[in-house]
């Protein structure tokens, strides 16, 4: 199962009163692992921003000024995200943004039942905690070293691993069974076939007979008995 992880950062909170994307981050996950492909760009918005805004994400209107319009970013975001689930912290706010400058340029937007909120999910989990993605980092033990300004692509990788967690962890992608699975990309242990030849027993006959006779000590009901190890 393919899907797109992302975040994006604006010049406010409304993009029906005149607020942009700044910047656009994405990272692939497949069955929630991250593939190491991501997607990243920096967008002039066109207009001012905020110093308030400016404190949080550290990008200035001086840095953007040069940077591509969303005309050039949007397609190749588009392309990145494929037919994939398009997974965001606070989804509403991003979707609106993206679907925003999506329509702008007269391209399809995305349809609600394309995003996953990993707030959402995270309220349902943890109900009356903060689930803040910072909060979420660490209640799972997430590093957030890298992360002294907000920024879309640093939020997306964290927000990859949260999501992973939220999922039920790097254990979801093991598979112990030895079956595997025609449909996952999930670690495999297949059964080993037994040796040809047994291994010879490495203890003389006198630590074997001090052996048996420290079990026997135990009783009948010693657990080396019960499991057959003799």
């Amino acid at each position: 199962m393919r899907e797109i992880v992302f975040d994006t950062e604006t010049t406010g909170l409304d993009p029906n009163t005149g607020d942009r994307i700044t910047e656009l981050g994405a990272v692939e996950v497949i069955d929630y692992i991250p593939t190491g492909k991501t997607f990243h760009a920096y967008v002039n918005p066109q207009r001012s921003v905020p110093k308030e805004v400016v404190d949080i994400t550290g990008l200035t209107t001086e840095f953007l000024s040069d940077k591509p319009l969303f005309d050039e970013v949007g397609p190749d975001f588009v392309a990145f995200v494929g037919d994939a689930t398009l997974v965001a912290h606070n989804a509403p706010f991003d979707r609106g943004f993206i679907n925003m400058e999506l329509a702008r340029l007269g391209m399809d937007i995305y349809a609600d039942d394309r995003f996953k909120d990993t707030a959402r999910i995270a309220r349902a989990k943890f109900p009356g905690s903060y689930v803040s993605l910072d909060a979420l980092c660490k209640r799972f033990d997430i590093s957030l070293d890298t992360r002294d300004k907000h920024g879309a692509l640093i939020d997306s990788l964290l927000l990859a691993e949260v999501y992973l967690e939220l999922m039920g962890g790097r254990t979801r992608a093991l598979d112990l069974s030895g079956k595997g699975s025609a449909t996952s990309n999930a670690v495999e242990f297949p059964a080993r076939s037994p040796r040809p030849v047994a291994l010879n027993r490495g203890q003389t006959e006198s630590e074997r007979a001090a052996h048996d006779a420290f079990v026997d000590e135990m009783g009948d009901n010693a657990l080396w008995k019960k499991l057959s190890f003799q």
